[in-house]
């Protein structure tokens, strides 16, 4: 009687947890920010804080654009283990820093490993699995994310005034995990395959030549658009929703409404593109969430409506972008899929620091509701554009070399 190996188990739970300490070392930052500026600790300031904040973001788009494509040359397993690290030891270092221009350097050089470390898991977690299971492993991967920023928002309320708990504990969780992915961390048969095999090693700039320019740029530009809408979200609903006229505690609780759909729209869409294919699901998410933030645009006056209209929006924005990402893993073959997914989650990550800065504009100019929305709207259409430029997975992965 034959049994079940126990190392894909543990590659998809040493990757699951590799996203989800990113979720909570990313949050940790936001959930900080309010007693920083409170206590004046250091001497912060409300732009000194948005600095920080701003090169962190920085930090992690270098990081996915530089480091995520050395996996292709390096390997998966090394280039995962050195991310969570590096990451690690400047998160715990963060709370030592002497003054705020060090406290950005360090959260600088977290976000450099914390942007690695995303298309890295990503990638070992697609090639540990069937192929035709590869959109439900990046969505059922990114759902970490969202489990580690509910973790840290959960310890903020507990630590009150000791924010240097989330750091030390960010950083701690991180360097126990290192060893155990020593240990049980192997390496990528498919990375290992291809170097047996000794194809074609290609490079960055081969992403865009004849071959892969057009799905380079279609899936960077539905990243870089999801993305946005991910951050713009999450960083402005709250107050879009109360310049609509909507209670306060209202605009807070649909936030959390947004997030949970969030994680059931990632399980439902990953299940769904495995039956029917990634790139015709990835085409009705974002359709589907242009709808739902044109909708949102419109004074809802019940209260179960407009929880409903906010929790589908979380089911399709949130994961249409993700969907990119199991394209991505899906289409390109070995030898490129460590650098396409790393400049994919590079390009997101400007989508991520425009898209709260944008929106923050607009509710600057006090023109957020609804142009907030018709904004969003806009962007989701893109996606949509975006996705619609992909040709099927397998086309492009069986496309010779050379």
């Amino acid at each position: 009687m034959t049994t079940t190996s126990p190392r894909p188990l543990w590659t998809a739970a040493l990757c699951w947890l590799t996203v989800l300490l990113e979720g909570y070392d990313l949050v940790a930052l936001g959930a900080t920010i309010p007693t920083l500026l409170k206590s004046g600790y250091l001497g912060f300031t409300a732009a000194g804080a948005t600095l920080v904040a701003t090169v962190s973001l920085i930090g992690v788009a270098v990081g996915a654009a530089f480091l995520g494509p050395l996996t292709d040359r390096f390997g998966r397993r090394a280039l995962l283990l050195g991310s969570v690290l590096l990451f690690s030891l400047f998160t715990l270092l963060t709370p030592l820093a002497p003054d705020v221009a060090t406290f950005g350097v360090f959260r600088f050089a977290a976000g450099l490993g914390l942007g690695a470390c995303m298309p890295v898991a990503l990638t070992v977690m697609s090639e540990n699995l069937p192929a035709r299971r590869r959109a439900s492993a990046s969505t059922f991967t990114m759902t970490g994310y969202h489990v580690g920023a509910v973790l840290t928002s959960v310890l903020a309320l507990s630590a009150k005034e000791d924010w240097h708990v989330l750091f030390y504990g960010g950083g701690i969780a991180g360097l126990l995990v290192v060893p155990l992915m020593w240990v049980k961390l192997p390496e990528s048969a498919a990375y290992l395959a291809a170097k047996e095999e000794q194809t074609e090693q290609i490079r960055v700039k081969d992403l865009l030549g004849p071959r892969f320019r057009r799905i380079s740029l279609a899936v960077w530009t539905g990243s870089f658009m999801g993305l946005l809408l991910v951050y713009g979200l999450n960083t402005w609903l709250p107050q879009l929703m109360r310049t609509a006229g909507y209670p306060i505690s209202t605009s807070i609780t649909l936030l959390l409404v947004l997030n949970i759909g969030a994680v059931l729209g990632l399980v439902l869409a990953g299940t769904i593109a495995d039956r029917f294919g990634i790139r015709p699901i990835a085409r009705i998410w974002f359709g589907a969430g242009a709808v739902l933030l044109a909708a949102l645009s419109l004074k809802i006056g019940n209260a179960v409506v407009l929880n409903a209209v906010v929790l589908l929006t979380g089911v399709f924005v949130f994961s249409a972008q993700v969907l990119i990402y199991g394209y991505v893993a899906h289409a390109f073959p070995a030898q490129a899929r460590g650098t396409a997914l790393g400049l994919t989650s590079a390009v997101g990550r400007l989508g991520s620091i425009l898209g709260p800065f944008v929106t923050g504009a607009l509710v600057t100019a006090g023109v957020a509701y609804p142009w907030g929305f018709y904004f969003f709207a806009v962007v989701a259409a893109l996606g949509l554009g975006a996705v619609l430029l992909l040709r099927g997975e397998a086309r492009l992965a069986a496309v010779p070399s050379g």
